[in-house]
């Protein structure tokens, strides 16, 4: 079905992730695009959710999470990825850049055809209403996001050590930290770090159990 006069130029918009690269003030061995990113918090906040299903009887929506995963940092498309010291570095700034980003989000949900723009807009800021339950479970869920996109960051610090590159050394300890509070509070992402994190690193042959 034709719709003329409508601009559909959301999904051409983000597929422009791939040419934003992260940790843009810090030397990389390689260079890691928001696209990869994204694609990685997806799967690592779908594994968390399962995990808290199938361990802690959570009942999430782990779908779900993976789609807020992939589109979680879709705003920079537009805002580019401003560095974390930047970002946070004081309260007016953090609360000036939240604006910056959600006008973003308006601006890229505009790009859609009305008719798909709520199922989008719930995928960016959530439900406007929901039931009590309901809404403690996608706080939680969308809890599991962040923590999903703090792990696949302290990822990407390891892979710059074990590269030898030692520009990550501070980013990955204050990274790591976070993770590690994350995981005193979140279960779910205790048990991801201690069961698959420490294979990161490893070779082919080794995840694969070649000789």
């Amino acid at each position: 079905m034709n719709h003329p006069e409508i601009d559909t130029g959301f999904f051409a918009t983000v597929s422009r992730m791939k040419y934003i690269d992260r940790w843009a003030l810090m030397r990389n061995s390689r260079e890691e695009s928001l696209s990869e990113h994204s694609l990685e918090v997806g799967m690592i906040a779908h594994a968390l959710c399962v995990i808290g299903n199938r361990r802690y009887g959570r009942k999430l929506d782990c779908d779900r999470a993976a789609v807020i995963g992939m589109y979680h940092d879709a705003a920079e498309i537009i805002t580019g990825d401003l560095p974390t010291p930047v970002k946070y570095y004081n309260d007016e700034i953090r609360e000036a850049y939240k604006k910056i980003e959600d006008a973003a989000e308006t601006r890229l949900l505009s790009l859609l055809p009305e008719d798909l723009r709520e199922e989008f807009r719930e995928i960016f800021q959530g439900p406007e209403r929901s039931d009590p339950e309901a809404e403690k479970k996608e706080k939680y869920l969308r809890r599991l996001v962040k923590a999903a996109d703090k792990i696949s960051a302290l990822i990407k610090c390891m892979s710059e050590e074990q590269a030898g590159n030692t520009e990550f050394m501070t980013a990955r300890d204050t990274t790591e930290k976070a993770v590690r509070a994350l995981a005193e509070e979140l279960p779910e992402v205790k048990d991801f770090t201690e069961e698959f994190l420490p294979a990161y690193g490893k070779t082919l042959d080794e995840l694969t159990g070649r000789k």
